[in-house]
């Protein structure tokens, strides 16, 4: 069984020994592939420290995240941007709109979010979409964007079913998270509608933990949890969720 979490912040960890400890645990619980989403300039050389000791393990991208993007947006974007020259990038995220922490910037954050999608266009790169308090914004701008080349991950969906199949029609998968094991969440009602083709599985750690460690620190290690409770809800086996799932992530990064 192999597991592919698609989206990790574990470069979030600056203490060696906590960091092999963590990837050990993921390497106990077959999780074997690591998606480094990128937030700011400052992340850029931990993600890079971390693919260079693991590089069979973790895979980088690259992007501005929403609640990074403030006035000087466009210097930051034309460093991430460098920093791309000499790398190994796999998708650009985390990109988006996040109206929970700050309305004020949306301008900003609609412009950088173009602005990203065009890389990844000339590039042929996916896109790893953060998105809150903020689909009727995404979905004006994916249409816009919308074709052959405008494809990625909508991370920690939590929509409803609309949602689901409008991110679907446009090219994208459903990333799946700790929240789908949360009993008043309701996203499990909705995957029961969506095809098991149309996900991946992630952590977002180490934010948002599973059940049965929910309100603790996150790890990629817990993207077990989500992968028994995919089982469940699709009633099958977490080892043809494994499958299915890291199929559908190789899909997308090409790798």
């Amino acid at each position: 069984m192999l597991l592919t979490d698609t989206h990790t912040h574990l470069y979030y960890e600056t203490d060696e020994e906590k960091l092999n400890r963590l990837m050990q645990r993921c390497f106990d619980n077959q999780v074997g592939r690591l998606f480094l989403p990128n937030v700011d300039t400052a992340s850029i050389a931990k993600i890079d420290a971390l693919v260079q000791e693991f590089p069979q393990n973790c895979f980088a991208m690259a992007g501005l995240h929403p609640c990074e993007v403030k006035e000087d947006y466009e210097d930051i974007l034309d460093e991430i941007c460098q920093s791309m020259v000499d790398r190994d990038i796999y998708a650009i995220g985390e990109i988006g709109i996040d109206l929970y922490w700050d309305k004020t910037t949306l301008a900003f954050q609609q412009a950088a979010f173009r602005e990203q999608i065009k890389w990844a266009k000339d590039l042929e790169l996916p896109i790893v979409i953060h998105c809150r308090e903020a689909f009727d914004e995404i979905f004006e701008i994916l249409e816009e964007e919308k074709g052959e080349l405008l494809r990625g991950i909508f991370h920690c969906f939590t929509g409803n079913l609309e949602q689901a199949n409008q991110a679907i029609a446009l090219g994208f998968y459903l990333g799946i998270g700790g929240v789908v094991t949360y009993k008043k969440a309701g996203l499990d009602e909705v995957l029961k509608h969506v095809p098991l083709k149309n996900l991946v599985l992630e952590t977002d750690s180490p934010y948002l933990a599973p059940a049965p460690y929910r309100g603790k620190p996150n790890e990629s290690s817990y993207l077990v949890h989500i992968a028994q409770k995919l089982a469940e809800i699709y009633e099958t086996s977490i080892e043809e969720i494994a499958a299915v799932t890291t199929a559908n992530s190789i899909s997308i990064f090409k790798i």
